[in-house]
């Protein structure tokens, strides 16, 4: 009679114990909960007529609207112009730290720690100053001082990425090469920067959008009404003392039409190539 008391409670227990599928549905139910509290908890709190005001005036956006196609375009053309140099310088570094030359390792090693430790701030103002009393030239264009300055700093980055693709690709693919009559440059160019590029482009198009966000930086240096890119508009909309921060809302939402379909496409790119790297 005990045997079977024990027989049935233990069952009884089995029945009343929950399943982890069960256990997982019933904590994401909670979670779900608690966030849609805390939603209605903030609707209520907001001051809606305030955040209409400042944060969404329509009629300050009306006003801005003119003026953000040129400044999309400026920031997309500084931003563009920026990762041709950075690409360029990148590669160069990119070799010279893996090249045989103790010299050449230690003058790459050097600049990559040097740029990627000081703030992009500082070569701005060095490239839209500091270089013209050194050098006793003038840069006229501010395209060209906005890619020298945001390229400089990129090419650091955009090295160590570089550096780790061509490191990636297999030391097989080099020796092949050199096997069939190719020289060490030739190995180089057409077959390993070709994988490695392959290998990096993820990580590139996020240096994209990090050098496109750098690029508020450019009216540090000065500029024109039709220089203007996206961060000088929503500053001088914030100047102006109407419309609270909907400048910035605006200019935000501006970056982000930049910026989220490259993350979209670091995505399918990172999908695409590691899936291909797997096979």
């Amino acid at each position: 009679m005990t045997a079977v008391t024990s027989n049935a409670g233990a069952r009884t227990v089995r029945k009343a114990r929950m399943s982890p599928k069960r256990r997982a549905a019933l904590s994401r139910a909670i979670q779900y909960g608690v966030l849609v509290v805390i939603a209605v908890a903030l609707g209520f709190a907001a001051d809606w007529d305030r955040i209409a005001k400042n944060l969404f005036n329509v009629d300050v956006a009306k006003d801005l609207l003119p003026l953000i196609p040129n400044a999309f375009v400026n920031t997309l053309t500084y931003t563009a112009a920026a990762f041709a140099l950075a690409l360029v310088l990148g590669i160069v570094l990119a070799l010279m730290r893996l090249s045989s030359v103790g010299l050449y390792r230690w003058l790459a090693t050097a600049y990559v720690e040097f740029f990627r430790g000081i703030p992009a701030m500082l070569v701005v103002f060095s490239v839209a100053f500091a270089l013209p009393i050194a050098f006793n030239v003038k840069i006229p264009s501010l395209t060209l001082k906005a890619a020298l300055a945001l390229g400089i700093v990129s090419s650091a980055y955009i090295a160590e990425v570089l550096r780790a693709g061509i490191q990636a690709v297999p030391k097989g693919q080099i020796e092949a090469a050199r096997s069939l009559g190719m020289s060490q440059t030739r190995a180089m160019v057409t077959v390993v920067l070709p994988q490695a590029f392959r290998i990096v482009l993820p990580p590139m198009t996020n240096e994209i959008i990090l050098l496109t966000k750098d690029s508020s930086l450019v009216f540090l240096m000065g500029m024109a009404a039709s220089q203007f890119e996206l961060t000088k508009i929503g500053r001088d909309a914030l100047n102006s003392g109407t419309g609270g921060l909907t400048g910035l809302f605006v200019v935000g939402f501006a970056y982000l039409c930049i910026t989220v379909p490259l993350g979209i496409l670091a995505r399918h790119l990172e999908k695409r190539f590691g899936e291909g790297s797997r096979k």
